[in-house]
């Protein structure tokens, strides 16, 4: 019997934790560590929301190890020279990691299992941690990856998940390991004042409560931005705290079209995840390019900076990038067209706009947010990609009598029904009480006329 090393990332979790499950099935002694990244950090994906949200989850994590009889080891720097320092104190013979998809991953993969070997180690890397069904698990025929979602989807319906792990009842670390101190919510400044509260315990309060009493209308519900009725559980499949393997499974026994819609979500997910496995350059490239000539972001400062403050005039727009900035999360229909709005409609490199979700997005991840953006930017996997997101039609059939558009744009708050929508069509008496709200930065007829020309469909 051995010692084993379990390297914690995005998986920040007790419940079916294969790495974790391995590690305790063949060691006399385990040790949980996180190491934060020094080339996270200097990358800039360490935006506040995320570490104070990592912050909760680091502690929740180690709470719990802590009730099993273990604790979280911590370091930071360099993950690889910091895996291989910590096998090294506890003499252990094995690292169990989580796979991933990111071009980061697989080198640091890589240089980790090089490492090891050349101190005589092994490393063993675990699929189904991250995504229900492993990138590279269903292929079509004559690809690595499937480029459209529906027969992805269709196939990785078919597969036979695994069933889910029980969480450990005991951990045994082996004496003499430091660990730095655990992090702090409060440490990072920037942080949005409505950020939600991470850890496992919070994410699995949440899965329960909501497939209890959500689920069951999310398949009609889910796009209707005031009702809110998303399940609201990304943050915890990004850092981990809950499993897509459990999610799938609980969500089809509670069954239902709510549920069902729920499982295509997770779907989804897994489905960009096989595609930036194949392709991780479409983390910054176009994975289908349309040779556009986007407006430099010099020519199109203003309007950038108004649709990041959510000032463009267009109060659906500007109420999901409030939203944004309060809660460090965005309603799933508010990314749709607030995306469509700055890639089609100002005509702005989507890099830009993905840019600024890392910036603010608690759940933001490359998979999810490049790929998600470059849908919406039509150099991605959408099978329309001309399609423009009208953001008038949008508000008039996602948000028809404006309440979210007051909840989050004050100056509108005293505007009654939809005519909140296009406040520049009220009476002047009426316009003059708006406390600041600008005027439209754009006209839509104009920008869909130059959107068409650039993509040659006039």
């Amino acid at each position: 019997m051995y010692v084993s090393v379990v390297l914690f990332t995005a998986d920040l979790r007790l419940h079916d934790h294969p790495p974790l499950r391995a590690a305790l099935g063949g060691a006399r002694e385990v040790v949980p560590l996180f190491v934060r990244d020094r080339a996270v950090a200097e990358a800039g994906f360490a935006a506040p929301n995320r570490l104070a949200f990592l912050a909760d989850c680091l502690r929740d994590l180690d709470a719990e190890l802590r009730e099993c009889g273990g604790r979280l080891v911590v370091r930071s720097g360099d993950v690889v020279e910091e895996v291989c320092k910590v096998a090294a104190e506890a003499d252990a013979d094995e690292v169990h990691l989580a796979a991933d998809v990111s071009a980061y991953a697989g080198r640091r993969e890589r240089r980790l299992r090089r490492a090891l070997e050349t101190d005589g180690r092994r490393l063993h890397v675990h699929d189904t941690v991250t995504t229900a069904v492993a990138p590279g698990a269903v292929t079509p025929a004559a690809s690595d990856h499937f480029a459209v979602f529906t027969p992805y989807f269709r196939r990785w319906s078919e597969q036979r998940l695994r069933d889910p792990l029980a969480a450990p009842r005991a951990v045994r670390v082996p004496d003499g390991i430091g660990s730095e101190d655990l992090p702090s919510r409060t440490a990072p400044s920037g942080v949005s004042p409505g950020l939600a509260v991470g850890g496992e315990r919070e994410g699995r309060k949440r899965l329960t409560a909501w497939l209890r009493s959500g689920a069951a209308g999310y398949a009609d519900g889910h796009d209707d931005l005031a009702g809110d009725a998303t399940s609201r559980l990304s943050p915890h499949l990004h850092f981990g705290t809950l499993s897509p393997v459990e999610l799938v499974h609980r969500a089809r026994r509670t069954g239902g079209p709510g549920a069902e819609a729920f499982v295509r979500q997770l779907a989804w997910r897994d489905f960009h995840r096989q595609v930036l496995a194949a392709r991780p350059a479409a983390a910054r490239a176009d994975y289908r390019t349309r040779h556009d000539r986007w407006r430099s972001e010099q020519t199109a400062r203003a309007d950038i900076e108004a649709w990041r403050e959510g000032r463009t005039g267009y109060p659906v727009v500007d109420a999901a990038m409030r939203q944004l900035r309060h809660e460090g999360w965005m309603h799933n229909r508010g990314r749709l067209l607030t995306a469509s709005f700055l890639a089609k409609t100002l005509y702005v490199d989507w890099r830009v706009g993905a840019r600024h979700f890392l910036d603010w997005l608690v759940d933001g991840d490359v998979a999810n947010n490049q790929l998600n953006w470059q849908w919406v930017a039509g150099t991605g996997t959408d099978t329309r990609p001309h399609r423009v997101l009208n953001p008038l039609a949008q508000a008039r059939r996602y948000d028809p009598d404006g309440a979210y558009v007051r909840r989050w744009v004050p100056e509108l708050e005293g505007v009654a029904g939809g005519a909140v929508h296009e406040p520049w069509k009220l009476p002047a008496p009426a316009r003059e009480r708006l406390t600041g709200y600008p005027d439209p930065i754009v006209d839509l007829t104009e920008c869909l006329a130059r959107f068409r020309h650039a993509r040659g469909r006039d």
